[in-house]
């Protein structure tokens, strides 16, 4: 699916809103293969949201792991926390053509339906 980008490759960047309505806006990204995008993130929320990339699978199984430990500390590439009201961004390199997601993992939000889509061709 991809690594963490380069920010001198970056070659177009996607906003991307975080809501308390637990949706992404937009919800659904089309990237070509090999492109490097700068998501930013606004969370226009009362409370934290983030984003991270993965597949269906992995998403799935690390939402149920922050549902056993919600207090769970990760800093990872493919992740960006952002806390209410406030901005942030993440910098991905697109290696691997398909479809993926993005999901926000604090426990519950997954849950009621914030993720979205990535085709990647």
């Amino acid at each position: 699916m991809g690594d963490c980008g380069d920010a001198k490759a970056v070659s177009r960047a996607i906003a991307i809103v975080m809501t308390d309505e637990m949706r992404f806006v937009p919800d659904r990204i089309e990237v070509r293969l090999g492109e490097t995008i700068r998501f930013t993130h606004e969370n226009r929320g009362a409370v934290m949201h983030e984003m991270v990339v993965g597949t269906p699978k992995t998403l799935a199984e690390h939402a149920e792991m922050m549902q056993r430990f919600p207090e769970m500390e990760h800093d990872e590439p493919w992740m960006s926390h952002v806390a209410p009201g406030g901005r942030g961004e993440m910098i991905w390199h697109f290696n691997r053509a398909g479809d993926f997601q993005f999901a926000c993992l604090i426990p519950g939000h997954f849950q009621a339906g914030m993720i979205g889509t990535i085709k990647v061709g």
